[in-house]
């Protein structure tokens, strides 16, 4: 996933999947589809298969139990969950503001609540972003990826309960490392319960790494694309938010994580899990750092985390991610068919529905392998031909053969951006030209074109003649600049906004939707700074390494406050370690099990203290005054080291000038940077 998707966010990272909602509070100035649109929707009627209704079958076969109507809150009345939300997502003919494939796949991820797969799996579906697995062994139960927040777990696991009884929980399995399959663990177990052997945690090789570092290097940044790429700024409604494609939307509950007991390594491992045995597959680098495939023996099933579901996934998440390799993945899905595909009778993933009898079976895993490895080769075929990135995503064309699977359609991620990131992938950004290497940065290219074609009273006369035409691409590529040049023409952001709107109607892809009509909604009425509550949850911090700590204190460094400054300082941690820190030519460094002679000052604190501070529970200077934090030496160059580090701004610009960017380069010439 996406992480999340707005994933769980450390040092003052802010969570996107736990903002509400600015749409209810401005105006609402949407437009309605406009023909052209309509005409653009309709071509897919025709195009894909919609008689096929099987998937509405298997999204609906072992239905026992609705999810409970009720809203879920927090402690201070905060939502966390309306499960009620996407009601309006029942008529089987799509509005003519929603592209009908994408709102086929919405009403089936609105098939809601607890499912048996196969003997003793079941499934709580639609509680949250992911599914909840339930695998029933020979003492108690073993929970499958427990959702994003506490709450809904809880809630998932007593709606199982009331219909299956009261077994306990034996083990925890985390297929991967993004939040959604995780961050409800305390919902389910207790740390106590872990750590007495009472319950086990499984999770590959890698996992807690990855789960805590993902969203911090560039935490802000990506967190803030969440909350457009997840529509967490828009109404749900047939005008605004249908869903993600993956799933409908993210819980804004209690993310929490207990650590990992028990760590798949390889592939080919078997684990006897109450009763059951688990033989695993390794699949790090497909659509997360870290996670695993596997299949249950007596029962004949499979669990393919999410690397086979029914959409074509992220290999490069718009939120803002490492890319992910399309071919490794491919790899990893013709793995699993050797292993598995002469025996298994169910597979079954983390997101949508399951898949039964082996020969389904073998078809979805077979065409979603080919879908993966066909972008890899073809993309890079176009590329031996000097195709550019640009050039490749747009005229590349699926055959038919995988383009008309439903499990094969952009619902989450889109063959467009999937391709673009392969291209990156290979041979980064830059396309060869040596025209493209060296381009003026946005709002000073934006004046210059502007100005080129004739002022913006111009663009905009010329821009909404091509909106007439339906020509939505191009109006927003071209007032896109006016916007850049001239941000308070709020003509040329209203003319921009109802083009993105109608490119989101078009949009198959459910972020990309969300991303057309969050950009629309802020050009009409700016960025709604909303209260961003620091969503760092305990279990996150400790489990952050010391490591992870001081590299993200070198990513806030403010190399033009530090200037020529120089310090040296040694942290000690009483057992957790120490650490050798050094500031110099703008840089932080430091090194682990080292202690200077010669450092300025040193500071000693406990591993819980500096949680403490991170979690801004205690001020590092009421720390000090109250002996938590000791400090020998000279103070000032400690003091002087935290005045360097920036703080970062949650709502910066999106589809306006971002001032911060537009200060980092004022006085810097074309040929000087």
């Amino acid at each position: 996933m996406r992480s999340v998707f707005a994933k769980a966010s450390i040092l003052g990272v802010v969570s996107a999947g736990l903002i509400g909602t600015a749409a209810a509070q401005t105006q609402d100035l949407r437009n309605g589809a406009a023909d052209a649109t309509k005409q653009a929707n309709s071509v897919l009627l025709k195009q894909l298969p919609f008689n096929d209704t099987s998937d509405f079958d298997a999204a609906n076969k072992g239905f026992m139990a609705a999810l409970p109507s009720e809203a879920i809150k927090g402690s201070t009345g905060n939502a966390i969950w309306n499960p009620q939300q996407y009601g309006f997502i029942s008529d089987a003919t799509a509005p003519d503001t929603v592209n009908p494939s994408l709102w086929r796949q919405s009403r089936l991820i609105n098939i809601s609540g607890l499912f048996e797969v196969t003997d003793g799996i079941y499934q709580v579906r639609n509680q949250d972003l992911s599914n909840m697995t339930i695998i029933e062994g020979s003492e108690g139960i073993t929970i499958v990826d427990p959702l994003v927040s506490a709450e809904t777990a809880k809630v998932a696991l007593d709606l199982y309960r009331s219909k299956r009884g009261n077994k306990p929980v034996k083990a925890v399995i985390y297929t991967h490392s993004h939040v959604d399959h995780y961050g409800g663990v305390r919902g389910v177990t207790s740390e106590d319960d872990v750590q007495f052997g009472k319950v086990k945690i499984y999770a590959p090789d890698g996992f807690l790494e990855a789960a805590v570092a993902e969203n911090v290097m560039a935490g802000t940044a990506m967190s803030r694309r969440a909350s457009y790429m997840y529509g967490n700024l828009l109404k749900a409604d047939p005008k605004g938010q249908v869903g993600a494609g993956l799933g409908t939307t993210t819980s804004a509950g209690t993310v929490t994580l207990i650590a990992p007991t028990n760590i798949i390594k390889e592939t080919g491992q078997k684990e006897k899990i109450d009763g059951l045995t688990y033989e695993f597959l390794m699949a790090p680098g497909s659509e997360a750092p870290s996670e695993m495939m596997w299949f249950i023996e007596e029962k004949k099933a499979m669990e393919s985390a999410e690397d086979a579901t029914h959409t074509l996934h992220n290999t490069y998440s718009l939120r803002g991610a490492k890319i992910r390799e399309p071919l490794p993945w491919s790899k990893y899905l013709n793995q699993a068919l050797v292993m598995w595909g002469d025996k298994v009778d169910v597979v079954f993933a983390q997101h949508h529905w399951p898949t039964w009898g082996n020969d389904k079976v073998v078809s979805l895993l077979e065409s979603q392998r080919d879908l993966y490895r066909f972008i890899n080769d073809q993309t890079l075929r176009m590329v031996n031909h000097g195709m550019t990135m640009r050039e490749i995503a747009d005229g590349f064309k699926m055959p038919d053969s995988l383009a008309n699977v439903w499990a094969n359609r952009g619902y989450y991620g889109s063959i467009y951006h999937d391709v673009a990131a392969t291209y990156v992938l290979y041979l980064g950004w830059f396309d060869g030209n040596p025209a493209t290497l060296h381009e003026l940065p946005p709002v000073e290219a934006s004046k210059k074109y502007v100005e080129f074609m004739g002022g913006s009273d111009e663009v905009l006369k010329k821009a909404k003649a091509s909106y007439d035409k339906g020509e939505y691409r191009w109006v927003a590529q071209a007032v896109h600049h006016v916007v850049f040049a001239d941000p308070d023409n709020q003509a040329a952001k209203d003319l921009e906004a109802d083009a993105l709107e109608q490119l989101g109607y078009q949009a198959e892809s459910g972020p990309w939707r969300n991303f057309y009509l969050t950009g629309a909604q802020e050009l009409r009425n700016g960025v709604a700074k909303l209260p961003t509550p620091n969503t760092a949850s305990p279990d996150t911090v400790r489990a952050m390494s010391a490591d992870l700590f001081f590299d993200y204190l070198g990513v806030r460094l403010n190399a033009e406050k530090a200037g020529n400054a120089h310090a040296k300082l040694n942290f000690e941690f009483g057992k957790d370690g120490n650490y050798f820190v050094e500031l110099k030519n703008g840089v932080l460094n430091h090194t682990a099990n080292m202690k200077s002679n010669n450092a300025d000052a040193t500071v000693a604190l406990s591993r819980d203290t500096l949680n403490s501070i991170i979690l801004q529970q205690t001020r590092f200077d009421d720390a000090i005054s109250a002996g938590a934090v000791k400090v020998s030496g000279d103070q000032t160059k400690l003091r002087d080291l935290v005045s360097y580090l920036d703080t970062f701004d949650f709502w910066f610009n999106i589809v306006t000038p971002n001032q911060t960017a537009q200060s980092a380069t004022t006085g810097r010439g074309g040929t000087s940077r």
